[in-house]
């Protein structure tokens, strides 16, 4: 028993351990509906197109929050720009800026005499070296994140499930696009600096992935990604202070093994009871349409 909490009498630790669990909620909140809407990939683009922004403001003894949020505001604004183009998808648009943006941020770290510290700094971060001005940030992150999905949280559901039926209710898809946009860029840049663009990705997608398995509800699934996010983290920091791991990297690996382990349970559950999670009871009534690009085998209720 020792063991399990030996680590956490130390005041790193335990800054670290606030990080993870602030992050993680941040990440559930905007990571459900990357998963919902299949927008994994825009996520993994996001993350690491936030890298010519970040080298520019180090390179300019600048705030690398801003450049952070303006190389991302950039990424968001052009995949928004070139998919209006009929003969592209979003897919090939996010690819083409994905690959640009991460080049561009290279060759700006290239410039620099610590050129592997600081690329290896970007994607892994130093969960462990989080102070206490990084807890606040992410903590204001985090009540704007809870108030952009209380806000628009109606028109998330409607724009996931249906645009045109979002459009017919006056929710305005196209803004409330923008808005679940600023929302994956507000989880991506509060969270880069502190722990690193890898585990960023990471809690953006395996909890809410492995919570869908699950969850009957759109609000459940946050909550349960967040408990998922929280304990990845605490197995994470548990394993690198015995094991002498990366603790960034070994919160990743804990996320996406406990995403493998409930998809196994969730494949085991079906195989014994001969069914699927059954639905929840609106939507036998007027089951939702599939959304569209996810790997999603029935609706899940808001």
């Amino acid at each position: 028993m020792e063991a399990l909490i030996e680590p956490f009498g130390v005041t790193f630790v335990q800054r670290a351990l606030w990080a993870g669990l602030l992050v993680s909620a941040v990440c559930a909140i905007a990571g459900t509906w990357v998963v919902l809407r299949g927008m994994a990939f825009l996520g993994d683009a996001m993350s690491h197109g936030m890298l010519p922004g970040v080298a520019l403001a180090a390179l300019l003894g600048q705030s690398l929050f801003l450049g952070a949020a303006l190389a991302a505001a950039a990424m968001a604004a052009g995949v928004t720009a070139l998919s209006r183009s009929p003969r592209l998808s979003q897919d090939t648009s996010i690819g083409l800026l994905f690959v640009g943006m991460l080049s561009a941020g290279v060759i700006l770290v290239s410039h620099s005499a610590s050129y592997a510290v600081d690329l290896t700094a970007f994607l892994f971060g130093d969960v462990l070296g989080v102070r206490e001005r990084d807890l606040v940030h992410l903590g204001i992150s985090l009540a704007v994140a809870l108030v952009v999905a209380v806000v628009g949280h109606r028109a998330f559901v409607a724009l996931a499930f249906d645009p045109r039926k979002a459009h017919t209710l006056g929710l305005a898809p196209r803004v409330a696009h923008f808005a679940l946009l600023g929302l994956v860029t507000l989880a991506v840049v509060a969270s880069f600096h502190v722990v690193g663009t890898l585990l960023v990705f990471g809690l953006l997608i395996a909890p809410p992935a492995a919570a869908l398995l699950w969850a009957r509800s759109i609000p459940a699934i946050m909550l349960t990604a967040a408990l998922l996010g929280g304990t990845a983290t605490y197995v994470g920091l548990l394993v690198s202070w015995h094991w002498g791991t990366a603790a960034g990297a070994s919160i990743a690996a804990s996320a996406v093994a406990f995403f493998f382990v409930s998809a196994l349970a969730a494949a085991l559950r079906s195989r014994l009871t001969g069914k699927a999670r059954p639905l929840p009871p609106e939507e036998h009534d007027s089951p939702a349409p599939l959304i569209p690009n996810t790997p999603m085998e029935r609706p899940v209720s808001s």
